[in-house]
């Protein structure tokens, strides 16, 4: 049985088991995700469909990757996984382990320029107010 997400409970015991055995990297860069520390909330070893993301923003459907020199070997599928993912609307950033590992501060400047880009402005949602008054004028 599925949920509404496409979770089951083979995919969701599969996303315990990843967090439980976090990679170094994946540990590192959670210190700096979790408790909304860069912004919005992260959620790690995500289930979307058939794939489990590191790390999921669903706020701003952001997916956050971090691959290690497997994924060299694995192209091929991480570009059919992503289109998978962009297809559901969601934006994939990855980082390999050596971006973590040597240069958290560049990594931690990217996702909070994604962070702002996919982040609604609130002006745009009001535009059609005016900027002050727009009451009554009085008639003497």
């Amino acid at each position: 049985m599925t949920s509404r997400f496409g979770r089951t409970r083979l995919k969701t015991e599969r996303a315990r088991e990843l967090r439980r055995n976090q990679t170094l990297f994946e540990a590192k860069l959670w210190a700096m995700l979790r408790d909304n520390r860069i912004g919005p909330a992260f959620r790690r070893q995500h289930p979307v469909g058939p794939f489990i993301l590191d790390f999921y923003c669903p706020d701003l459907k952001l997916g956050i990757e971090v691959d290690g020199a497997q994924h060299f070997e694995q192209q091929a599928y991480d570009a059919r996984r992503t289109r998978y993912l962009n297809a559901k609307g969601i934006h994939v950033i990855r980082f390999t382990n050596g971006d973590v590992l040597k240069g958290m501060e560049a990594v931690s400047e990217i996702i909070a320029r994604e962070i702002e880009a996919l982040t609604p402005t609130r002006s745009a949602a009001r535009s059609d107010l005016p900027l002050s008054g727009g009451g009554f004028t009085s008639r003497s």
